[in-house]
């Protein structure tokens, strides 16, 4: 598996990943989730084009998987992190984090995060086993607290969620 950044013409691409991605949320009870449109070509392309949006490809080097981040707070905020449910189950998920994590310490950044559902088995769980801690409110940068507040407006506290952090 190879992972590299994303060109301007895969962001389609990357959103049918997403949209597969999401199904699985369907059998969670979580329709809305799986409904959800996946993120709209003009902000992959922030992405993309600041440097931060990359790929796991296939043998046809096809992307398989996408994670986009941001900086926030001095570590790297990983924005979404989506694998295709053929290539799920085969650290894909955790190559692309590694790749991040990376690409994070290049810039001298401290660590990596994310929000996530905390009960989908394949979010904080899987996290969790990869070395990321859930934060409690006290530990909540003020980034985060924007971010979690944005999720919020969203609906996605429908559900509970969290903040983790994994040190680099």
């Amino acid at each position: 598996m190879r992972i590299r950044p994303a060109t301007a013409a895969e962001l389609p691409a990357l959103q049918d990943v997403e949209r597969a991605a999401g199904l699985p949320f369907r059998d969670l009870g979580m329709p809305e989730i799986a409904d959800d449109e996946p993120p709209a070509l003009a902000v992959l392309e922030r992405y993309r084009g600041a440097g931060r949006c990359w790929v796991a490809v296939d043998e046809r080097d096809d992307p398989v998987a996408y994670l986009v981040a941001e900086p926030v707070d001095g570590a790297l905020h990983i924005e979404q992190v989506s694998v295709h449910p053929r290539t799920a189950r085969r650290g894909v998920g955790r190559a692309l984090l590694a790749y991040a994590a990376d690409r994070a310490r290049e810039e001298g950044l401290a660590a990596l995060t994310l929000t996530t559902f905390a009960e989908v088995p394949w979010n904080a769980p899987y996290y969790a086993r990869l070395g990321f801690r859930t934060l409690t409110e006290a530990e909540l940068t003020p980034g985060l607290r924007e971010i979690r507040a944005t999720e919020a407006e969203h609906g996605l506290d429908r559900w509970p969620r969290v903040c983790m952090r994994a040190p680099l």
